[in-house]
């Protein structure tokens, strides 16, 4: 079961948690009115970076611990599954810059508040963690795996749509890059969940 020290684990997790909603939030409010790609990139990239350097911490810090609060191989597992997350909205941010794309789409739109619950359940979930409330952390998961459920049903949607309205060969694989990029953000969220679930079953 879980040790009274090293809270640094948990505390940066949580601020990891805080850095995807604040970055998927920020892709949510401002995806579907970008005015400037190469400003909406660069934003997104400054939020990428910030988890960077919480992965960073963490990685010192298993360095330098002896025993840890959860087992290593969860710790570096969860670091890296919700590092994969940030690093998956940046990575679709950043190919609005490359390809130009400024107009409002209402599938990105669909799959940005799709990527919001996630975080927000995300977050729910770490933050019972540190609480040491791990069967509560159940119910997020769930959420978490129905929300990247919805995120296939909606990439098969769009892609149909897509190959039925847009005729320039250009602009549809631009698109449907984009799409499929948020939709594997989902599976990265779903990849936070099992990990967690990992983390139940073992310390339950």
């Amino acid at each position: 079961m879980f040790k009274k020290k090293n809270d640094v684990f948990f505390s940066t997790f949580e601020a990891m948690a805080d850095t995807i909603l604040e970055a998927v939030l920020y892709f949510q409010q401002n995806v579907s009115k970008i005015t400037d790609a190469s400003v909406f990139a660069r934003d997104m990239k400054e939020y990428e970076s910030k988890c960077d350097r919480h992965v960073h911490t963490i990685l010192t810090e298993l360095n330098k611990t002896f025993i840890t609060p959860i087992e290593r191989d969860d710790i570096m597992k969860l670091t890296g599954s919700l590092d994969d997350v940030l690093d998956g909205i940046e990575a679709c941010a950043s190919r609005f810059e490359m390809y130009n794309i400024t107009e409002p789409d209402e599938y990105v739109t669909l799959f940005a508040e799709n990527l919001l619950r996630c975080a927000q359940q995300i977050k729910k979930a770490v933050y019972l963690l540190s609480e040491k409330k791990l069967l509560a952390m159940r119910e997020p998961s769930i959420q978490i795996n129905e929300l990247e459920n919805q995120a296939d049903d909606l990439l098969r949607v769009c892609i149909k749509s897509l190959f039925t309205n847009v005729t320039d060969p250009i602009e549809l694989i631009k698109r449907k890059e984009i799409y499929e990029r948020l939709e594997q953000t989902t599976d990265y969220c779903e990849d936070v969940a099992n990990t967690l679930e990992t983390i139940i079953m073992r310390n339950s």
